[in-house]
């Protein structure tokens, strides 16, 4: 179990890497959302960017909580498989979404650095939670009130 964490993570953190030296804006944006993430009951991201004086604090909080948007989409999306199998799919998109949000973090003010700091380390313990059993349903309060606390440095930078 230790070896296909390490795989999962590993594969993540590298389709980080390899898209964090994609522009964004070569591709238009999507603005809606599947189906099945507005019946999601996933953690809720404000959307509204407070001007801040840190363009790449800015960019930085952008592109998290559109990284926690995406992730909560595809969530929803590994739970309807169902387990054991679901429960890997889980697994293996809370720690993507994990290296998704530490990765924008990168260059962002040390307050909202330290936010998604919490971000991550609340998705990683979602996603060792799912891989514990296969009947696993942990509670995302932690995680919730961890992006309410990204939230506002992102308001308060």
């Amino acid at each position: 179990m230790h070896w296909t964490r390490l795989v999962l993570s590993g594969s993540a953190i590298a389709a980080v890497i390899a898209m964090s030296g994609c522009d964004p804006k070569s591709s238009p944006e999507a603005s809606a959302t599947s189906p099945s993430a507005a019946a999601s009951p996933a953690p809720v991201v404000s959307s509204a960017v407070a001007p801040t004086e840190d363009p790449a604090t800015t960019k930085a909080c952008g592109e998290m909580k559109k990284d926690i948007k995406d992730n909560a989409a595809k969530i929803t999306k590994a739970k309807k498989i169902g387990p054991p199998a679901g429960n890997i799919a889980v697994s293996a998109q809370w720690a993507a979404g994990s290296a998704a949000v530490i990765a924008h973090s990168i260059g962002a003010s040390e307050t909202v650095s330290t936010a998604a700091d919490k971000v991550q380390k609340e998705m990683m313990n979602l996603s060792d939670e799912y891989n514990k059993s296969a009947g696993a349903k942990p509670s995302e309060k932690k995680l919730e009130a961890a992006i309410k606390d990204l939230n506002t440095a992102c308001a308060a930078a």
